[in-house]
């Protein structure tokens, strides 16, 4: 009776993770097929990548000599 239990928890627990992992798929599926084609999303609500602003060099900093003792 035990093992018809745990048979029975365990066909659950699976139906359960292929239910939700559809759920998923059909949600973010053309998603993930476009990133693995490396093709941009074919959506009206797709939006272009934001350019990264880039660090300005900044000039190395001298140190001066009780810094340089310290250290």
């Amino acid at each position: 009776m035990i093992a018809a239990l745990g048979t029975l928890v365990f066909l659950a627990t699976l139906w359960l993770l292929v239910v939700v992992g559809a759920a998923v798929l059909e949600g973010s599926g053309a998603k993930i097929a476009a990133a693995l084609r490396g093709k941009p999303i074919q959506s009206p609500l797709y939006i272009a990548p934001v350019r990264l602003r880039t660090r300005r060099l900044q000039k190395p900093l001298r140190a001066s000599a009780k810094w340089r003792a310290a250290a």
